[in-house]
């Protein structure tokens, strides 16, 4: 099989895993648990999102969080910004990567973001510039390339479009994302190849949910298309406020096990990480839906 020798996998747990949360966790628990996740060996955690606390009250403390956890040098710690008022407040929090987030679906981008997809080039165009001032790299998400949950199927060449407009502007990667997990290999494939004629794949990302427990599938798919770096979130944590039906993000644990069993580095240490999935399940006084906090939670073995 031909696939890539070394993975970057970008844990989101802190920020997409959380968000959809309707229990509370205290900035003390999120610190603690970010805190952990750097001492596993991944290269990547988004910590949060400085969206107004009215649409994502979760993440609110955004700036207390990321004032107080413990930074390793080796460690990109990225969050989430909607807009310049979003920036200032994640440049003040020191953060190393902002994120920008729009979507390849009119609809699912007008409830996301009350904005039309047009509407909201100008808004990021200027986030990128400011970002770029500051000497931070910026990332691009792009929901509902494989579906929308208003308008159904999208459109390749709606998507090509808005992902040439957000390398114009000057971000450094752009993850693409099956916001409702509706992808399936065969429309990954399709997908991917397409976007190979215009895009350079260092410097794309692969963003799945498991709704329908096709993620890992669609991550066999990329990688054999030469794909290397995927998002995340610890224990299958996730769900998108605007995509009903959306459930949990690729776990990092289930991932990690199927990408050591291939051979494949990614620098990660599977015990520590499943540490930290305890930790913040208990934390959350609930099972996390992973496969191998499952596993975990009823006795068995972690390998």
């Amino acid at each position: 099989m031909n696939i890539p020798q070394k993975v970057t996998v970008k844990e989101v747990g802190p920020r997409d895993g959380l968000q959809n949360e309707q229990e509370m966790i205290s900035t003390e628990d999120k610190v603690e648990w970010i805190n952990q996740l750097s001492e596993t060996g991944l290269s990547y955690i988004e910590i949060s999102s400085f969206v107004h606390p009215k649409w994502v009250p979760q993440l609110g403390d955004a700036l207390e969080v990321a004032k107080a956890i413990k930074r390793k040098k080796d460690i990109t710690y990225a969050a989430l910004v909607p807009n310049r008022k979003g920036l200032e407040r994640a440049l003040e929090a020191n953060v190393d990567e902002v994120s920008i987030f729009m979507s390849a679906s009119e609809s699912h981008n007008k409830k996301n973001i009350n904005k039309s997809i047009e509407e909201t080039f100008p808004v990021f165009q200027e986030v990128v510039n400011e970002a770029k001032q500051e000497q931070k790299s910026v990332r691009g998400y792009l929901s509902t390339v494989f579906g929308c949950p208003y308008e159904g199927s999208v459109s390749i060449d709606n998507t090509l479009r808005v992902c040439h407009e957000l390398f114009e502007m000057g971000i450094d990667e752009l993850s693409i994302g099956d916001t409702i997990g509706v992808a399936n290999p065969v429309q990954v494939e399709h997908v991917l190849k397409t976007m190979d004629k215009y895009f350079n794949k260092d410097h794309l990302a692969l963003h799945f949910h498991n709704t329908h427990g096709t993620a890992l599938a669609n991550v066999l798919t990329a990688l054999q298309l030469g794909y290397h770096t995927f998002d995340s979130a610890l224990g299958g944590l996730g769900g998108c406020p605007y995509a009903k039906g959306a459930s949990g993000n690729l776990a990092t644990d289930d991932l990690l096990y199927m990408l050591q069993g291939m051979n494949v580095n990614t620098g990660i240490e599977h015990e520590r990480l499943l540490d930290a999935g305890q930790f913040i399940q208990q934390k959350m006084n609930k099972s996390l839906p992973s496969h191998h906090m499952q596993i975990l939670n009823k006795g068995g073995a972690s390998q």
